[in-house]
């Protein structure tokens, strides 16, 4: 199998995450989102479309850099706020986040990432209390069946246009809207700490993992199958057990079960309000 396989038309995906953006967030009665704008192009995309479905006067890009945040990283947000024309708003995680770290060593870096994720998270949320927003998630499907994400971190929001694409599709999609190149080519990077990569802390590709990924997901092939395809058996065993073991981070928290009508299990849709009036 080739990565061409994962191409889509991406004018109709285009359209489906517009009207997705719109219809979501006028429902419960918003007119308006903020998202965390990093510089990347997941955030690039989200924005991008959400200006497309909401307009420029209803789309809040937040940056939130850390005092050893890529410069680059705020050069290319600021690129996307002026070809968008939103408003944007700048707040220094630092302060709060060096409350944290005094307690958490050097080396123990998934904590110190973990704290400066759900801290930006913070910020969106107090960003919408504030104005009435919604947030808008960035999260795309690799990372959230990898579970490359902090829960309650860059993993939270309210809509999320993203989580069904591949990052190469979503790369597709930028690419389709008419993104900066400067911000597609450039290396993922969730910018926790300096120099870091997400390719590099992961171990592969995107493209090597969004194949293995798509033959399992959409192709449903089984293990001889896709070692058949080529895939070397201990990168196969080793996303499968990412993706089985970080379930946990794809699921509202699981509650027990002991009326008849238990939120997010039996009583889940909006037109249930309709039946407790």
């Amino acid at each position: 199998m080739k990565i061409q396989e994962l191409h889509l038309n991406y004018g109709i995906v285009e359209e489906m995450l517009t009207a997705f953006i719109r219809n979501e967030i006028r429902k419960f009665g918003f007119n308006s989102v903020v998202l965390g704008l990093s510089g990347g192009i997941d955030s690039a995309v989200v924005a991008e479309i959400a200006v497309r479905a909401l307009g420029p006067d209803n789309v809040l890009g937040l940056m939130m850099p850390y005092q050893s945040s890529s410069p680059e990283s705020l050069q290319d947000a600021d690129l996307m706020i002026r070809r968008l024309g939103i408003r944007a708003e700048k707040l220094s995680i630092t302060p709060v986040v060096d409350a944290f770290f005094t307690s958490v060593p050097e080396d123990h870096r998934l904590r110190r990432g973990n704290i400066m994720a759900r801290t930006r998270m913070v910020f969106l949320y107090d960003i919408s209390a504030r104005d009435g927003r919604l947030v808008a998630g960035t999260s795309n499907k690799t990372e959230l069946l990898l579970g490359y994400g902090t829960m309650f971190g860059d993993m939270a929001s309210a809509v999320n246009p993203l989580g069904d694409l591949y990052k190469t599709q979503v790369r597709g999609l930028a690419r389709h809207l008419g993104i900066p190149s400067p911000i597609i080519d450039k290396a993922p990077s969730a910018d926790l700490w300096e120099g870091q990569s997400d390719e590099e802390d992961l171990g592969f590709s995107y493209e090597e993992v969004d194949l293995l990924l798509y033959m399992m997901l959409e192709r449903r092939m089984d293990k001889a199958a896709i070692i058949a395809e080529g895939v070397a058996e201990p990168f196969y065993d080793r996303v499968r057990k990412m993706v089985v073991r970080n379930q946990y981070k794809r699921m509202m928290p699981v509650i027990a079960k002991i009326s008849g009508r238990t939120p997010g299990i039996d009583f889940r849709y909006a037109r249930d309000w309709q039946e407790v009036k």
